[in-house]
């Protein structure tokens, strides 16, 4: 019987030591995944808005988006120029004069082919 009570009180001990060992190694795999979403946090935080779009593994260099409102002082050959199309006059049947274009009309670019990206 000695030896029976010997061993409960041993037991205790273990099981006090085995939940101390747990909860000591929650708090440091919480703590790690803490510094970890930080630091991530921290590279997504220093990535510049200067830097251009990222399309799979090339930069995409767009001036213009594919629906275009025209600004004051715009004519359809600086959006030429500047979006890389030369057709606007052919994609956009609502235009029936070139010279008529006002701020506020909208337009469909699609940049030509040769257009370096």
């Amino acid at each position: 019987m000695v030896s029976s009570s010997s061993s409960s009180p041993s037991r205790k001990t273990m099981k006090i030591k085995s939940t101390v060992l747990v909860d000591a190694v929650s708090w440091y795999c919480s703590v790690a995944l803490l510094v970890l979403i930080l630091i991530g946090s921290i590279r997504a935080s220093s990535v510049s808005d200067d830097e251009e779009p990222v399309r799979g593994t090339r930069l995409v260099n767009r001036p213009c988006d594919e629906i275009y409102v025209v600004t004051e002082g715009e004519t359809l050959h600086s959006i030429s120029n500047k979006c890389g199309d030369p057709f606007i006059v052919e994609r956009n049947p609502h235009i029936h004069d070139p010279d008529d274009v006002f701020p506020g009309l909208v337009i469909k670019i699609i940049p030509s082919a040769s257009r370096k990206l």
